[in-house]
């Protein structure tokens, strides 16, 4: 039987958003800053030839490539002050998360709370401030090398690499202000607003191949089922759930027994959403960058590794699955689902898997059982994330939505959803809490009124 919670969901009306002030203000706070967003990535860098640069990118944008165009929104082939994105943010938390869990100091750092996460969040953002400097620099030389700049010199370098630095900052603090006094994640709100806002100037495009002949009616039409069967399909795993069984034993309060009730643990399949595939696209964007901007200056090794390690080739393919597989074990057992924990909390609460003693056996049988889902949820993964580049390097299939832009779209529309969904509930909520005081109050005056006689 669902519960009274489950049971109010089930009836929630979107029309209640309009008595809900706050959430309201949270979704309007959102949209602005998403605009602002959107607005920045049509800023220029100071000193870049527009001319030069539309025709650089008008020859290099199948290079480019769909990861970069993706979590850019578009503002690197405008060369606009969110150039970068907001990538180095991201590659600055993997680092952080990685020395976590294997440098001792920030091992103690984590078991801190909320104390110990602040530094972490500290760190997170002095390591942005050094990857985007760094970027930036090697962004700055490209473009004189490309002969993008109109007046190249240390002067443009330095404005550059500012105005750049300056404004993955201002992207960060954007995502931040969003998860904090918006709803949703706000980084993961950025990256998903970046592909959308692309979505129709990529279906245009695409449609007009149609009209043109370059490509038949029945791959558009193919095309267009298969984005729809894998939308099914992502979204069909994202609401899958491993249920593990939890028994409460019986409680004596007083004079009083209470019987023992059941409950269980949801584990979903991914529960490390799309973060792993974010976390391997981003290792996979340096080389991709450094040889869309310096044209044919690349050194040995740099050919090299571009022509093992380009979009859709043996190598690149193998290097990507391992990537996800290892950021889904990982950003699960670490960060999303910690055994340990979860096993702990179980024990306080006087819970118990039936067969299971409490305490380190439970923690044994939750990280058993989370490895062997992890292998369908990294698989998943990978699966989704490579069949669009596979797509497009052997059959020669263009398809605009990478596998990654997918999860992206469906796992960030899901989460939004949801947290909306907890802001309607809790409003109703109140709002019963707030007619039971009144009624208690009424009720509570006609019963004082015989007293007093």
């Amino acid at each position: 039987m669902a519960s009274a919670a489950e049971q109010m969901a089930a009836n929630m009306s979107w029309g209640a958003i309009g008595k809900a002030t706050e959430l309201r203000q949270r979704i309007m706070f959102t949209l602005g800053l998403l605009i602002v967003y959107r607005l920045g990535t049509y800023i220029p860098v100071p000193g870049i030839d527009g001319v030069q640069l539309r025709a650089f990118m008008e020859e290099a944008a199948t290079g480019i490539g769909g990861i970069l165009s993706m979590f850019t929104g578009g503002a690197l082939s405008r060369m606009g002050i969110f150039a970068l994105g907001i990538m180095p943010y991201i590659s600055a938390s993997i680092i952080v998360q990685l020395l976590g869990s294997m440098w001792e100091p920030l091992k103690q750092m984590k078991k801190e709370g909320e104390q110990g996460r602040r530094k972490l969040n500290q760190y997170t953002r002095y390591g942005t401030v050094l990857l985007a400097t760094a970027q930036a620099y090697g962004l700055a030389v490209s473009l004189e090398g490309g002969g993008l700049a109109a007046d190249p010199g240390l002067f443009f370098r330095a404005s550059c690499i500012i105005t750049i630095v300056g404004g993955t900052m201002f992207l960060m603090w954007l995502g931040e202000q969003i998860t904090a006094r918006g709803i949703g994640n706000g980084i993961s709100l950025i990256i998903f607003v970046g592909i959308i806002a692309e979505v129709p100037a990529a279906l245009a495009q695409f449609l007009s191949q149609g009209r043109s002949g370059a490509i038949s009616p029945a791959v558009i039409v193919g095309v267009i089922l298969m984005v729809i069967g894998v939308l099914t399909f992502v979204v069909f795993m994202e609401r899958s759930l491993r249920k593990i069984h939890i028994q409460y034993p019986r409680q004596q309060r007083g004079m009083k027994v209470y019987d023992g009730s059941t409950s269980h643990l949801p584990i979903k399949v991914n529960p490390a959403g799309v973060i792993p595939a974010i976390f391997a696209s981003a290792l996979l964007l340096l080389p991709t960058t450094i040889s869309t901007f310096s044209g044919g200056s690349t050194s040995p090794i740099m050919s090299t590794i571009l022509a093992y390690f380009g979009p859709g080739q043996p190598a690149y393919l193998v290097f990507f699955t391992a990537m996800i597989v290892f950021f889904t074990y990982f950003y699960t057992k670490e960060v999303a689902f910690k055994t340990d924990e979860v096993a702990e909390n179980l024990k306080n609460q006087n819970g118990f898997v039936p067969g299971i003693r409490p305490g380190k056996k439970t923690a044994e049988y939750l990280d058993y059982v989370v490895t062997r889902i992890l292998v369908l949820g990294s698989g998943y993964l990978a699966l989704v994330a490579l069949m669009p580049e596979i797509l497009r390097a052997q059959l020669a299939i263009p398809f605009y939505f990478g596998g990654t832009s997918i999860l992206i779209i469906v796992s960030v529309g899901m989460d939004t959803i949801q947290q909306v969904q907890s802001h309607l509930l809790a409003h109703q909520y109140e709002g019963l809490i707030e007619k039971s005081q009144l009624r208690g109050k009424r009720s509570g005056a006609k019963r004082k009124g015989p007293a007093r006689r």
